[in-house]
C-alpha cells in the first residue's frame, strides 16, 4: 500500500512538473528571444520553483546563515545525490545562472530553455569545460550569480558521503575574487533517491545557506575546495545522524 500511495505520488509530481513547465513555456520564450530580457526568464523561474515545491505538498526549510547583498555576485556550490536537486536550487534568490551537463540541451523544451538563459558543460571535453568556465566567468562580471555542483554530477553511491570536488569552480573563485555559498541540500537523497525509479517519498525538504567563504589572495583552488567540502558535509552529517539512506 505505502509503496502505490508513492507511485500515485510520484506521478502526479511528475505531471504537475510538465504541465507546469508547459504553461510558463511562453513566457519563457519571450524573456528569451527579447533582448535584455533573460533576467526576467530566470526570475520566473524561482517562482515556478516556489509554486511547484507547494503544490506537490514538499515544504522546504531554508536555513540562511550567511547575509547576501542584493546584487551582487555569489558561486552557489551544492552537494548533488538526486534530480531533485536542480529544481531545488531554484530557491536561491537573486540573478542565477545554472551549470548544468550538456546533456539536459537534448531535452524537449526544456533543453531549449536551459541552453539559452543558463551554462551547459559537456565535462567529455577540455574545450567545452573551457569555454563553461569563460561563459560562468562573465555572467559573474555581469552580476549574475552561479549554481554548480561541484561533484560534477550524481556520482555518490553512499549519500550523504559526497565524492571530492572538482577544481572548476573553485578556479573561477580564486580568479574573479568571488564569494563561494557552500549550500547544503540535507535530504534530497532520501525524498528521490537516485536509481530507485523516479518514486518520491513525501518528507520535509532542507536547504542551509552556509556563511559565506571569502577568498584572499593566499588563497588556492586546493584551499577553498577543502573549506567549501568540509562545510557541506559536516551539515549533511549532522542532519543525516540516525536516518536510514536506503529506503525502498
Amino acid at each position: 500500500m505505502i509503496k502505490l500511495l508513492r507511485i500515485i505520488y510520484s506521478v502526479y509530481a511528475g505531471l504537475l512538473f510538465i504541465g507546469s513547465f508547459l504553461a510558463i513555456f511562453p513566457f519563457f520564450l519571450i524573456c528569451i528571444w527579447i533582448p535584455g530580457w533573460q533576467r526576467f526568464g530566470r526570475k520566473i523561474n524561482r517562482y515556478w520553483a516556489k509554486v511547484y515545491f507547494t503544490l506537490i505538498f514538499l515544504p522546504v526549510h531554508m536555513e540562511k546563515k550567511c547575509k547576501l547583498e542584493k546584487g551582487k555576485p555569489y558561486l552557489f556550490l551544492a552537494n548533488h545525490f538526486s534530480y531533485l536537486d536542480i529544481a531545488m536550487m531554484g530557491f536561491i534568490p537573486g540573478d542565477v545562472q545554472f551549470v548544468g551537463k550538456a546533456s539536459i540541451r537534448k531535452a524537449p523544451l526544456f533543453g531549449y530553455y536551459f541552453k539559452k538563459l543558463h551554462i551547459a558543460v559537456d565535462r567529455s571535453r577540455l574545450k567545452s569545460r573551457a569555454e563553461t568556465m569563460r561563459r560562468a566567468g562573465l555572467a559573474l562580471d555581469n552580476g549574475s550569480s552561479i549554481v554548480l555542483f561541484p561533484e560534477g554530477g550524481i556520482y555518490s553511491t553512499q549519500p550523504p558521503q559526497m565524492v571530492p570536488f572538482k577544481n572548476g569552480a573553485f578556479r573561477l573563485a580564486v580568479e574573479k575574487q568571488i564569494p563561494i555559498i557552500p549550500v547544503t541540500l540535507s535530504y534530497n537523497h532520501l525524498i528521490l533517491p537516485e536509481g530507485k525509479g523516479l518514486l518520491l517519498n513525501l518528507k520535509r525538504a532542507k536547504m542551509v545557506l552556509h556563511e559565506a567563504i571569502l577568498p584572499t589572495v593566499e588563497d588556492t583552488e586546493d584551499s577553498l575546495k577543502e573549506k567549501c567540502f568540509e562545510v557541506i558535509q559536516a551539515q549533511l552529517n549532522q542532519d543525516n545522524l540516525g536516518n536510514d539512506t536506503h529506503e525502498d
